[in-house]
C-alpha cells in the first residue's frame, strides 16, 4: 500500500468540454465503449462449440462438409505448414547477433500469407458466394514473385549447390526443411481442389513457390550460422 501510494504519478492536462472540442471527447468515450463492447464479445467467445462433435463442420461460405472432405485435409496441410514455420522463426530469434533477422521477417509475412491461403481454401469458388469470394480474393501470382525476389537474394550469397544435401545444418535450417516437406504435402493437398475448380490456381502457385523459398532460407541459415549441411552418401 505504502508503495503504491508513494509511486510517481503522471501529470494529466485537463480537457474542458467546449463547442470546439465536445467531437473529440465524445468520440473518445465511444471509442472506449466500443473497444470494452468488442473485448467482452471476445471473453465471451468458447474455444468449443459441439457443433463438429459427429465429424462435420463449416467452412467459411457456411457450407458443412464432413471433417474428411479434401477441403479440410488442405486445410490441416496449411495449419501444420503455419505452425512448423512459427517453430523455424523461432530458432531465428534465438541467432546470435541477429544474423537470421532478415530471414524471421520474410517467415512472419509469409506464415500471414499463408493464413490468406487458408481463407481461399475455406471459400469454394463453387459453393461461395461472389461477396466471400471477393472478400478472401488472394493474388498468389504477386505474392509468389516476392518469395522469388528473397530466394534470389539468398541465392547470390550461396555456394553452388554440387550434391544432394540432407536435411541438416543447424535446428534453424533443419526444422526449415521440415516445414518445405510439409509444404510440398499442402500443395500436394492443394492440387485436388484446384483441378476441381474450387480454389484459384495461383493457390497452388504460390504455395509451390514457398517450397522453393523454405529449401532456399535452410541453406542460407545454415550458412549464416556456420553450421555444415550433410551431404548424400551412397551406400557401399
Amino acid at each position: 500500500k505504502e508503495a503504491y501510494e508513494n509511486r510517481p504519478h503522471r501529470r494529466s492536462i485537463a480537457m474542458p468540454i467546449g463547442p470546439s472540442n465536445f467531437g473529440l471527447v465524445a468520440h473518445r468515450r465511444a471509442s472506449r465503449l466500443s473497444l470494452a463492447a468488442h473485448l467482452s464479445h471476445y471473453r465471451q467467445m468458447k474455444v468449443y462449440t459441439r457443433t463438429g462433435d459427429m465429424g462435420s463442420t463449416s467452412l467459411f461460405s457456411g457450407e458443412r462438409r464432413q471433417k474428411d472432405d479434401a477441403v479440410f485435409e488442405a486445410l490441416g496441410n496449411t495449419d501444420e505448414l503455419n505452425a512448423a514455420m512459427g517453430i523455424a522463426r523461432a530458432h531465428c530469434e534465438q541467432a546470435s547477433s541477429g544474423v537470421l533477422q532478415p530471414l524471421q521477417m520474410q517467415l512472419h509475412t509469409s506464415q500471414s500469407r499463408l493464413m490468406d491461403v487458408g481463407s481461399a481454401i475455406a471459400t469454394p469458388i463453387r459453393s461461395s458466394d461472389s461477396k466471400r469470394l471477393q472478400r478472401v480474393a488472394f493474388d498468389g501470382m504477386d505474392h509468389a514473385e516476392q518469395l522469388e525476389r528473397w530466394i534470389d537474394a539468398m541465392d547470390e550469397e550461396l555456394p553452388p549447390l554440387r550434391n544432394f544435401i540432407l536435411p541438416s545444418g543447424g535446428a534453424t535450417a533443419s526444422s526449415l526443411h521440415l516445414a518445405r516437406a510439409i509444404c510440398r504435402r499442402t500443395e500436394r493437398s492443394i492440387v485436388p481442389l484446384v483441378l476441381k475448380g474450387e480454389c484459384d490456381a495461383s493457390v497452388g502457385k504460390y504455395v509451390n513457390r514457398l517450397s522453393d523459398y523454405l529449401f532456399v532460407a535452410a541453406r542460407w541459415a545454415a550458412m549464416r550460422t556456420e553450421h555444415v549441411e550433410l551431404v548424400y552418401k551412397k551406400a557401399d
